[in-house]
């Protein structure tokens, strides 16, 4: 089983590429454009894509269509917010012949929450008290249960205990089991498919909260990548979500680094705690920066100043950097592109007007600008290389993509 986990720290890129960008809720002809018009010329490697499944709706009072319902799947359908599964084809076929790599944000360990909307995006139908997905489908004894999670409410309430982080609802999210071969089957299905249309790897959501043994027989059972874009026995490029800060907890990163990389969120705040001159921190302590601050090794790592979830505040400890605070976000971004740590992830946001009631973000759900039919606007661009509609764009900032092409001739990767 080794041999075939053994190649999936390797993003594919093409020679002389070495940076990804997560183009977060970007509608899928939009980033298939962007692929031809801006990151294949400028040298970008690869584009993480937000989760491309049918998912649940959710307007909820004022909280109307939040980026996070993508996070909550109803089905493995091809078909969401961002685009169906036309649209996806075309986009990875139009940037993988611009040398841009796709890897896709996959969510596979768990279902929706409690929605008042019994419906996805695609129209189809589920109920959460039922523990139904009738697309997939999936049913009550798919789901972890009170035989195997032990708390009180069925979701996580002791971060500090493996087994509830592993078999509990994440807030409140349903949770599949893994080990049932039924739902391997189906999350397998969904994953070979995406391979079969061309990416080149996943970012897998949550990992932490799912087993490093179910993992381990989800990947070794993946496909090769496709021979249309990909040279033979290519395996796909696995990079998991394990939020650690090194700061103890039941789940470590570096358990799941033999699996594949790892996101290393330690490198983010401590890059920021150092710009802020926090924590007595200063510029020649970056000397080392990296393993010996308690950090993965450079090639298991994926390294970022800010991700989707904590710019918006959910690593409340945890300094972060964002593009409201441009100018030390540009230096942040230019330091990451420049050291030789990691795989380096760009990130591309859009504005939300930020709203901090007792030190909380109360206006962290809001999704990007939406038309009066509730659908994302398309991302609109201009000659001098900044963006409309909401779209901040931060990978066509000069100071960012310079570097990335300074990376790239360097070769730092």
């Amino acid at each position: 089983m080794t041999g075939a986990l053994g190649t999936t720290k390797h993003p594919h890129m093409l020679p002389g590429r070495s940076v990804v960008v997560h183009l977060f809720e970007w509608r899928l002809q939009d980033i298939a454009k962007e692929c031809e018009a801006f990151l294949g010329p400028r040298g970008y490697g690869g584009v993480q894509v937000s989760p491309v499944t049918e998912h649940g709706i959710i307007r909820d009072g004022h909280i109307i269509r939040p980026w996070y319902e993508s996070y909550q799947p109803v089905s493995y359908k091809i078909d969401s917010r961002i685009g169906n599964e036309d649209d996806f084809q075309d986009m990875v076929r139009r940037c993988n012949n611009v040398g841009v790599r796709i890897y896709v944000d996959v969510v596979l360990n768990h279902m929706t929450g409690n929605l008042t909307i019994h419906h996805g995006t695609a129209g189809s139908t589920f109920s959460f008290d039922d523990r139904r997905y009738d697309a997939v489908p999936y049913t009550r004894s798919d789901f972890h249960d009170n035989t195997t999670c032990h708390s009180q409410s069925g979701n996580i309430e002791n971060f500090n205990d493996a087994s509830q982080l592993r078999n509990c609802n994440l807030l409140s999210l349903l949770d599949l089991n893994q080990s049932r071969k039924h739902v391997r089957e189906k999350l397998l299905s969904f994953l070979n498919r995406l391979i079969g249309h061309g990416v080149a790897g996943f970012r897998i959501d949550a990992a932490k909260h799912m087993s490093t043994d179910d993992l381990k027989v989800i990947y070794y059972r993946l496909q090769n990548l496709s021979t249309a874009f990909f040279p033979p026995h290519k395996r796909p490029f696995i990079y998991q979500e394990v939020i650690d800060f090194g700061n103890g907890g039941a789940v470590r990163k570096w358990e799941y680094s033999g699996l594949g990389r790892v996101t290393e969120f330690l490198y983010g705040s401590k890059l920021a705690e150092v710009l802020l001159k926090k924590n007595n921190q200063m510029l020649k302590y970056l000397e080392h920066f990296g393993e010996s601050w308690g950090m993965l090794r450079s090639e298991d790592a994926v390294a970022f100043i800010d991700n989707h979830d904590n710019q918006r505040g959910h690593q409340q400890s945890a300094e972060v950097l964002t593009f409201f605070s441009s100018r030390l976000y540009k230096m942040a971004t230019a330091f990451m592109l420049a050291w030789p740590y990691g795989l380096p992830r760009v990130m591309s946001s859009y504005f939300w007007p930020r709203s901090l009631v007792s030190g909380k973000d109360v206006n962290y759900w809001m999704g990007p600008e939406m038309d009066c039919h509730e659908n994302i606007k398309p991302v609109v661009t201009y000659p001098n290389n900044t963006c409309g509609n909401g779209w901040i764009c931060e990978h066509r900032w000069r100071q960012i993509y310079n570097m990335v092409g300074l990376r790239n001739v360097v070769g730092l990767a």
